[in-house]
């Protein structure tokens, strides 16, 4: 409750200074409030529901609606106080020696792209917006204010989006760009076989055969009686392509119901990487390969009996695809590029075929010199092999990597910090703002469910990548600008600029 004082002599209106300092201006709920539902939305990753019972065991009410509307508040606050220590944020990068500006983007399917800038070396988000494309004329107007804010940085790391890529160079045009090395690998590995592996995916679709064989799992786990043993229980080397049916101890039946389990399952043969470098499908026609060699062996083990029977008709089904000959040729292609990729995976040493570090693979800890010196004699040795079929297509792989070379391997920078002098060689990979989006869709994943990111990106407000930098406490003491805490830097922010903030959010 406010008490306003009115002085008839002067004809001025006197509200309470108290008031001010805990609560916007004719706002319901406080400041306190506002970071209470900020940090628990954002930070603790709490859905509506359990917004709603803490604050009511402090006896507050609370809607969804307006738990919603205090996160859009939370955010807008914290992005004016942000802003408003600009200058200093700058000075503490100067004093790391500069700042190694990180960008990437994120979207799905029609959503708007959330384009984010951080730096490598403190961690921080230092800005971010929504755009409708990715194209240069888009992103200039960004990052031209990004410079103007900051200065230019001492490196610039980013994947190989040609808009990206344009608009860089007309805003940092002396500055190095770096390519990441994980981003670089995938388009290099998308544009040497993706077309044959859609053509096997296509294929196998066409078959049904993954259809066909949980059907014919389904009615042999039906015949089977007692405990299913697990695959390395049943004497199966799938490596070695070896069955000992010497030490077999259960049914033809069980071996054949688990093996045919095994192939359908690839999701836990691959390595996390996604396509190119995790290829489900042909994996797949692999595991088809050594279930029709290990049901050939058991077909002459057990010679003609009522078991036959079931191992003839998976291995007519498991016939019909292998012996499709256009299917086998374009597997051979496959496999030869396959081959060469992954040599260039060894060679750049990121995204290894053993690894199993998925996309939060870094790339390994080596001399940048040693992996150039690598990929150099991985060229030399594709460039002089005449046994390649699709000669072409080595020959765009070449021109590509030759395309990039400077912007995949430089030395490392020199820069003036506060302790003097030092050497900083700017990350291999984009990982750091990949692993921030993906940490932002389980956000909001465990706090509404929501799975699809179109709908994440068009709901958040732009700057909401901000609350990345609540976790350092360097920052935290920039922005608080002299004040103890959150809710008393915002009780100095004037609410007219919030207002405004908010009304261009709703329009947009």
């Amino acid at each position: 409750r406010e008490t306003i004082l009115y002085n008839r002599e002067e004809g001025k209106v006197y509200r309470s200074e108290d008031l001010k300092a805990i609560v916007p201006y004719r706002c319901t709920f406080g400041y306190d409030v506002i970071v209470e539902v900020g940090k628990a939305i954002f930070q603790r990753c709490l859905n509506n529901n359990e917004i709603k019972a803490e604050l009511l065991r402090k006896n507050i009410s609370i809607s969804d609606r307006e738990i919603s509307f205090l996160g859009k508040k939370f955010i807008v606050y914290l992005a004016i106080a942000h802003r408003a220590s600009s200058e200093g944020l700058k000075n503490a990068l100067q004093l790391n020696g500069g700042f190694i500006l990180h960008l990437d983007g994120t979207c799905e399917k029609d959503s708007p792209h959330l384009i984010v800038g951080l730096d490598e070396i403190s961690k921080l988000v230092l800005d971010s917006i929504k755009l409708p494309s990715e194209k240069s004329e888009e992103l200039i107007p960004f990052l031209s204010k990004l410079k103007d804010t900051y200065g230019n940085p001492v490196a610039l790391v980013m994947d190989m989006g040609k808009g990206l890529l344009l608009a860089v160079k007309k805003v940092f045009p002396d500055i190095k760009v770096f390519i990441c090395h994980f981003h670089f690998l995938r388009d290099i590995g998308k544009d040497l076989f993706e077309v044959e592996y859609l053509k096997i995916k296509n294929h196998l679709k066409t078959y049904k055969i993954r259809t066909s064989l949980r059907m014919q799992a389904k009615v042999l786990g039906k015949e089977i009686k007692g405990d299913i043993p697990k695959i390395n229980e049943l004497g199966v080397n799938i490596e070695n392509n070896t069955l000992n049916l010497e030490k077999l101890r259960h049914s033809y039946k069980t071996l054949v119901y688990i093996l045919i389990h095994w192939a359908l399952d690839t999701s836990s043969q691959l390595n996390g990487y996604g396509f190119p470098f995790d290829c489900n499908h042909f994996v797949f026609y692999k595991n088809l390969k050594i279930l029709s060699n290990t049901i050939t062996q058991l077909l002459k083990r057990c010679g003609l009996n009522k078991d036959s029977k079931i191992l003839e008709r998976l291995q007519n089904s498991l016939k019909e695809v292998l012996e499709d000959k256009k299917l086998c040729k374009t597997v051979d292609i496959m496999e030869e590029k396959l081959e060469v990729f992954q040599k260039l995976r060894q060679a750049l040493k990121i995204a290894q075929p053993d690894s199993k570090k998925g996309l939060n693979d870094n790339g390994e800890d080596e001399d940048i010199k040693t992996i150039e010196n690598k990929v150099k004699n991985f060229l030399s040795e594709l460039k002089s092999r005449d046994d390649l079929k699709n000669k072409q297509d080595y020959e765009k792989l070449i021109t590509q990597i030759e395309k990039y070379w400077d912007k995949l391997f430089a030395d490392p920078i020199l820069v003036k910090t506060q302790d003097g002098e030092m050497y900083i060689q700017p990350q291999r990979t984009n990982n750091i703002l990949e692993q921030f989006f993906r940490e932002l869709k389980r956000m909001f994943r465990k706090k509404s469910g929501v799975f699809s990111l179109n709908r994440v990106v068009k709901a958040i407000l732009s700057e909401t990548p901000l609350v990345k930098n609540l976790g350092n406490k360097e920052y935290l003491q920039l922005i608080l600008n002299g004040c103890q805490t959150l809710e008393e830097r915002f009780s100095q922010i004037d609410y007219k600029i919030v207002h405004d903030e908010l009304k261009k959010a709703a329009i947009e």
